[in-house]
């Protein structure tokens, strides 16, 4: 039986999936991405090829996307991570959709049609409002562990709201909040309304909503506070944070199939 993989190197982590030739996930491998891309591919390669008990020549096909696929020396095919993590999400629920992938550093808004066809999409890239990086900002204004944002929005009962989207401008209101008294959880549930909103305005939800990415991945609450934005269920597949890579893995499947080159 072949192999595929496919890694996902963003600016904050990056993610690996090899998969077997019926779409089976059978390791996978996440790390920090560091500054040396190259590096960093090469030990999730090898921490993925140990917890799977294979070897590099069982590896019949690989790709890499995200920020970094420019760097991944044995990647044999490189994709946009707009459409990795569209095939990787088209895969779970079959049917039109609306991806919002929230990354480190931007969000994407990417519309499938039924067949898993791209029809439209949209990125945020210039500030960090919506990103996992407003959130590691407040983490670090608000003298916290990034991990203890999820549960502490989840206990508020009495949502802070911030006027400001830019990251800078919120950090300030966020120490006068709490110079005025306000708890740290109904600070934070306000500070992910803020993410949500401004990913709101990106663009419309066009079918079901499918969330993706390591920052819903580790702040779940997220994705029922987008749900209720949209009016609608939002849907989390397995293991989001690694979509992206599971997306790569089936594009390079498919094309070793055809015989053609992913790049």
């Amino acid at each position: 039986m072949g192999h595929y993989c496919g890694i996902d190197i963003g600016a904050s982590s990056a993610k690996l999936v090899i998969v077997d030739e019926s779409r089976r996930t059978v390791a996978k491998a996440v790390r920090r991405s560091g500054v040396d891309y190259a590096d960093t591919a090469q030990r999730c390669l090898d921490e993925a090829l140990a917890a799977g008990g294979l070897s590099r020549d069982d590896v019949d096909g690989s790709l890499s996307t995200g920020y970094g696929r420019d760097n991944v020396p044995w990647a044999q095919g490189r994709m946009t991570e707009i459409a990795c993590h569209g095939k990787g999400a088209h895969f779970h629920f079959g049917r039109a959709m609306t991806v919002i992938d929230i990354g480190a550093q931007d969000s994407k808004v990417i519309h499938l049609d039924a067949r898993g066809r791209r029809t439209g999409f949209k990125m945020n890239r210039k500030c960090a409002a919506g990103t996992g990086a407003f959130l590691e900002e407040i983490a670090y204004r608000l003298d916290l562990p990034l991990s203890e944002l999820n549960g502490l929005a989840e206990r508020s009962t009495k949502e802070v709201p911030l006027g400001s989207f830019c990251t800078v401008f919120a950090a300030t209101e966020i120490l006068e909040k709490i110079r005025s008294g306000e708890r740290v959880d109904d600070i934070v549930k306000g500070a992910f309304r803020s993410v949500v909103k401004r990913i709101f305005e990106m663009d419309t939800v066009d079918g079901c909503l499918v969330l993706t990415g390591g920052v819903v991945a580790h702040n779940p609450f997220l994705a029922k506070l987008l749900g209720e934005a949209f009016a609608t269920e939002a849907l989390v597949p397995p293991d989001p944070q690694h979509v992206g890579a599971f997306g790569a893995a089936l594009f390079a499947l498919e094309s070793n199939a055809k015989g053609e080159s992913a790049c």
